[in-house]
């Protein structure tokens, strides 16, 4: 017996016909475990709960495949979106010799700050949210994988998109986090490269509450588009205080803002017209989409996947088809997950390239139209029914 395995436990199973008293004795499944860390408490901890909801539903559905050779275990941990608590709890997980792989972090900066605790303790992991390249790329750690895309994919698509709106100048607003740093990073690069014009740039912390200061000087310098690099509970807070100070150029965030938390954290109308761009498709137009959030409704899960669920849905899928594949090992595992090449999953075929970072070359956009995210082609903003600021 390994010291993975647990202790096999005998259920009786009777198969009993007319006039015979029989039994027959069946041997339980290994339990394996696999851990979720994100954010589950905090200003964006509706993404991190989506995310752990959709963990668990791939958890659920294996267990109920009479097929699978192993009955899964999730433990849970929240990373609250801070670096240092993400590092404990990493720690934790992978100290622990019985969890083999974890489905980790929706937060950059603690992806970021993690990928030297899972390689240190040689634990796989599969980023499913965090967007920062270095995650992947900073490092040649061959425990760490992605899922999803990065920033710099997110920031090509935004870029032409808007300039192809017709738009010229933006104010660039950034936390001074390494998320937000990388999206000013990378929009900036690919808006020069469109012809767009950047008029002020500012950087602003993940915890400030009054950015009257930056926006006085926005206003002053009256741009077309206001680029926000940072998540929802910060974009909240700006795109309320233009209001207040009669700012109307076009809010554009990042995926960091794609959030249901977002529209209900403003209301309908200061939300409305907000653009955000994330990698991959809506859930509906996943190849597996339908089927995944019909089996997510019927777990009757009392939140809903968000943007990223169904990237963690998938990371936690690979890691068992892995385990399936050799065992609960976690050297073997993580050599099964580097050579991934066109996995199918729901959210279609997943290839790591040679820094375990999953080529995604699909971007949506999306715009807040009636108090909830709408893909840009569908909605009324790109037949013209409704204008943008500026239009």
């Amino acid at each position: 017996m390994t010291r993975f395995q647990h202790r096999r436990n005998l259920i009786a199973v009777p198969a009993c016909a007319a006039l015979m008293l029989c039994a027959t004795w069946a041997v339980a499944k290994d339990t394996v475990k696999i851990a979720f860390i994100g954010p589950l408490t905090g200003g964006v901890a509706a993404n991190g709960i989506g995310g752990r909801n959709s963990t668990d539903l791939a958890v659920k559905l294996r267990n109920e495949d009479p097929k699978s050779k192993y009955k899964y275990e999730l433990v849970v941990l929240d990373d609250e979106c801070k670096p240092n608590v993400g590092v404990q709890v990493a720690t934790k997980a992978a100290a622990d010799k019985s969890i083999i792989a974890g489905v980790t972090h929706y937060c950059s900066a603690v992806a970021m700050s993690t990928v030297d605790v899972y390689h240190r303790f040689g634990m796989p992991a599969v980023v499913w949210g965090a967007v920062l390249p270095e995650v992947t790329y900073g490092n040649d750690y061959k425990e760490v994988h992605r899922v999803n895309g990065t920033m710099i994919n997110q920031n090509e698509v935004a870029a032409k998109f808007m300039t192809g709106l017709g738009y010229k100048k933006w104010a660039v607003i950034h936390d001074t986090t390494d998320y937000g740093k990388g999206h000013n990073k990378y929009f900036s690069q690919f808006l020069a490269k469109s012809g767009g014009q950047i008029v002020g740039t500012f950087g602003v912390t993940a915890d400030q509450q009054d950015f009257t200061a930056e926006l006085t000087k926005v206003k002053e310098l009256k741009p077309d588009v206001v680029y926000f690099g940072g998540l929802t509970p910060i974009g909240i807070r700006i795109r309320s205080q233009m209001d207040k100070l009669g700012i109307k150029a076009v809010f554009e965030g990042t995926s960091g803002i794609k959030s249901a938390a977002y529209h209900e954290g403003l209301g309908k109308d200061l939300a409305e017209g907000s653009l955000s761009f994330i990698e991959g498709a809506p859930w509906e137009k996943l190849p597996g989409g339908l089927n995944f959030i019909a089996k997510y409704n019927q777990a009757k899960y009392a939140e809903p996947p968000e943007a990223y669920g169904p990237f963690a849905f998938s990371a936690a899928t690979l890691i068992m088809d892995a385990i399936e594949k050799v065992g609960p090992d976690r050297k073997k595992v993580r050599e099964a997950l580097n050579a991934t090449q066109n996995a199918d999953t729901i959210i279609g075929k997943v290839t790591f390239d040679d820094h375990r970072q999953n080529i995604v070359p699909l971007i949506s956009k999306y715009v807040v139209q009636d108090n909830k995210w709408v893909l840009w082609e569908d909605s009324e903003y790109a037949s013209k029914k409704r204008k943008l600021p500026g239009q």
